[in-house]
């Protein structure tokens, strides 16, 4: 397949706000695709390189190559070379890389170096993310597209089983089914702005703690234990003492799903960033270990004794939970029997105040009737979290792509200092309607200083309201920290920049930097 088609539906989907026109697009393209390019062309449409980072940076891109006139890229030759590209190390390293560069874009057309240089900034932003390639794969194959949801839950893989799907028809999606051992995508959860109307939402429920952890996917065959985290890495030999846990427990074959959390002295969480960089260390573990010990805690199963639950509604799925797992090493819980119970909904909020207090950043709220749906943000599942806002200034803001061009989009956001300085705490695109977009690149334009093509600085005038859910560690930006999941909420032109919230005011709010579970 030539790069030109794939950037063409990527264009078309990034145009297009009807799913329906999004999935008929994606149908028509993986018609066109084989079997063996459906991974890449997958990888490609969300914006994934399946190398991961190959080291090439706006520094080796900004160099304009003259494009070709005529398409004759393919897919295939376009994951060669950056292939070669992450191959590239040692002496003259840099060199390389540009050398091999000019060649991919050289043999581009201008529409397809377009797409490359967002698929290598990381600037893919169309949409066609797995739920949606999911349909458009399920509708060029003819296969139902509940079967295919499934089929990726339960292998884990969309790629793996658009390959197959693909070359040998629907009739292949019998195969896919959870094994031990082979990691699923977990089920995650949306939002709801508190618990009473979680609880509404839902009906009957339970409340769960949400642990400032990393989520753990755990496996056990006998005596062999595999660990995993959300994005499906095998983590087991960093996690010796979780991999110790698992063998304790008295069954032998089962996929538990959890968080892997450490406590300090008081007996209160550590830093999210903490137990990751613990988690992300790939040497000398046992210092590792001995310095910041961790331990998992459970909140679901998925397979048992040999038998998948994942079927199971959530309370059939708890009872065995808790005949293999010991209550310390379970997440804390309440049940809601009758959502129509004032008494309820007050212990249920008292819960949630609990969880705060003891350090966690809230709770899941759960159906208690739900099915696991692996790989899904369910409507069963509610997470809650108190929100948190500050009144931030623009700095600069990024030119968009998709249906975002030739709107200033991604803004780069900074607190209040002392001297009068601003301070750049991050960035973000979330939250901005169209209405939202046009006026800010209105004003944006009158406010700027400076344009690269690419970024914008502007004089530091306009004020938002950002939301975010907690401060991380950052060594990126000037005070050390940066905001976690941002978004606006709205500009505050009857704002000056001299009213917005200083630096020393973001860094004493307390807040704790949020887990990585739903």
């Amino acid at each position: 397949m030539l790069l030109a088609r794939l950037a063409d539906v990527s264009h078309q989907v990034a145009t297009t706000s009807a799913r329906s026109a999004k999935i008929a697009a994606l149908a028509d393209l993986f018609s066109a695709t084989t079997p063996q390019e459906a991974p890449l062309v997958i990888a490609y449409l969300a914006g994934r390189l399946p190398q991961g980072r190959i080291g090439v940076g706006w520094s080796t891109l900004k160099v304009p190559v003259p494009p070709a006139a005529d398409p004759t890229l393919t897919v295939a030759d376009t994951d060669a070379a950056l292939t070669a590209l992450a191959g590239v190390a040692g002496a003259g390293a840099q060199a390389e890389r540009q050398r091999l560069v000019r060649e991919l874009m050289g043999a581009a057309t201008e529409a397809e170096q377009q797409f490359l240089l967002r698929l290598l900034t990381g600037e893919v932003r169309q949409g066609a993310l797995d739920a949606i390639a999911l349909e458009g794969v399920a509708k060029a194959a003819a296969a139902p597209a509940a079967d295919v949801r499934r089929a990726v839950m339960l292998e884990g893989s969309l790629p793996r089983v658009a390959q197959a799907l693909l070359a040998e028809g629907p009739a292949v999606l019998e195969r896919f089914q959870l094994r031990v051992g082979s990691p699923v995508h977990p089920m995650l959860a949306h939002t709801a702005k508190s618990v009473t109307e979680a609880v509404a939402t839902l009906g009957r429920c339970v409340v769960e703690e949400k642990l400032d952890g990393i989520r753990v996917q755990v496996h056990r065959s006998g005596d062999d234990v595999r660990l995993y985290t959300r994005s499906l890495d095998d983590i087991t030999d960093r996690l010796p003492e979780v991999t110790a846990a698992a063998r304790g427990l008295p069954g032998d074959r089962f996929v538990l799903d959890g968080e892997v959390i450490a406590l300090d002295a008081a007996g209160r969480p550590v830093p999210f960033q903490d137990i990751a960089s613990r988690v992300g260390s790939r040497v000398d573990v046992a210092t590792a270990a001995a310095a910041l010990p961790v331990s998992p805690v459970f909140f679901d199963v998925l397979a048992a004794d040999g038998a998948v639950l994942v079927d199971l509604p959530g309370d059939e799925r708890h009872q065995v939970l808790a005949r293999l797992v010991p209550a310390p090493m379970r997440v804390r819980r309440t049940v809601v029997e009758d959502p129509g119970d004032p008494e309820q909904t007050s212990a249920a909020e008292a819960f949630f105040a609990d969880t705060l207090r003891r350090g966690h950043e809230g709770v899941m709220v759960k159906a208690i009737d739900a099915p696991y749906s692996a790989g899904r943000r369910g409507r069963s599942w509610l997470k809650v979290k108190p929100v948190h806002t500050l009144d931030l200034v623009v700095l600069a803001a990024e030119w968009g792509h998709g249906r975002r061009t030739g709107l200033l989009s991604n803004l780069h956001l900074g607190a209040r200092a002392a001297d009068g300085s601003f301070v750049m705490l991050g960035k973000t695109f979330k939250g901005l309607t169209d209405v939202m977009l046009r006026w800010q690149t209105e004003r944006l334009r009158e406010l700027a200083v400076e344009d690269d093509g690419f970024t914008v600085r502007v004089r530091p005038e306009l004020v938002v309201e950002i939301a975010y859910d907690g401060l991380q560690r950052s060594p990126r930006y000037p005070a050390g920290v940066a905001l976690r999941f941002a978004r606006v909420l709205r500009h505050r032109p009857d704002k000056p920049a001299a009213e917005a919230d200083p630096i020393e005011h973001v860094l004493t709010r307390g807040t704790a930097p949020p887990s990585d579970a739903a």
